[in-house]
């Protein structure tokens, strides 16, 4: 007899609104690639698949999510972390990739999916997302504005809100998720999602090689406080040694790496001095 299989979850077409953006991810940075499942498909599920409806619930999903970034810290490190920061770590890896479904189609395409958090799927260890978009808002004069579920919008301001809008409503369910694990307030963990979507696309933009264009858009869509993102993208810029400048910014939140190792921080972390992001920018010592 037989044996009778499962026939795979239904993918979006090629024609998919958003598919080229998620085509020039994969192929920029081969880490993170975007699987589109059609409206009347299933997002996958089990093996290393969690949905980001799961992590909003907590529970076992979470506690197995969060098992990676235990197991790695302590394999990486040779020392288990703080619950609350190993908490700080999973919920960054997820909120970084995810911001990206809808600020990338945004920043290339001027299209932006609606993702509820029951409409995504991850799978960290071979760093896959799955997503199922049936609604969108673009631009009047896009090509895309005539297929079903666009939404169009007056300009590129409501075009902004509708991406902040759209991460808001994704994350904020997560949030939720990962909160009593957390010893962070709403403000903290809204500043983790603004930091998210800002150095996402900037470290994004800088691959495709539009590093600037992608650091002035950011800053038009985060340009301050702008509910519930408590803070902008903030950039400024530092002088070298010889003149030459630099891109910085001061994260709204903290990644809460120093607890594992006090001298090695971020980058962009409030904790690194402006001398010391020179020195490790330039590669040069300042004296």
């Amino acid at each position: 007899m037989a044996m009778c299989t499962l026939a795979p979850a239904p993918t979006a077409s090629a024609a998919s609104p958003f598919s080229a953006a998620y085509d020039r991810l994969a192929e920029v940075f081969p880490g993170l690639r975007v699987l589109e499942v059609a409206a009347d498909g299933d997002l996958p599920r089990g093996g290393g698949w969690v949905r980001a409806a799961e992590l909003a619930r907590g529970g076992e999903a979470l506690d197995a999510f969060l098992s990676w970034d235990d197991e790695q810290t302590l394999r990486d490190y040779g020392q288990r972390a703080r619950p609350d920061v190993i908490a700080s770590f999973g919920l960054h890896r997820y909120a970084w990739s995810a911001c990206l479904l809808v600020t990338l189609p945004w920043f290339l395409h001027r299209r932006v999916p609606r993702v509820p958090a029951g409409a995504a799927s991850f799978d960290r260890s071979s760093g896959r997302l799955a997503v199922r978009i049936e609604e969108f808002s673009c631009l009047p004069d896009d090509p895309a504005a005539a297929l079903p579920g666009a939404r169009t919008v007056s300009g590129e301001e409501e075009l902004r809100a509708a991406v902040r809008e759209s991460v808001a409503e994704h994350i904020g369910p997560v949030l939720d998720g990962f909160r009593p694990r957390m010893r962070r307030g709403p403000r903290a963990l809204w500043g983790m999602v603004t930091d998210e979507i800002t150095e996402g696309l900037w470290y994004i933009g800088h691959l495709l090689g539009e590093e600037r264009r992608a650091m002035a858009e950011a800053e038009l869509l985060l340009p301050g406080s702008v509910a519930p993102y408590p803070a902008g993208a903030g950039f400024r810029e530092l002088s070298g040694p010889g003149g030459e400048t630099y891109s910085t910014r001061d994260r709204a939140s903290c990644c809460l790496f120093y607890t594992l190792r006090p001298q090695d921080t971020c980058v962009t972390c409030p904790r690194t001095c402006d001398t010391d992001r020179i020195e490790r920018l330039s590669g040069t010592a300042v004296n």
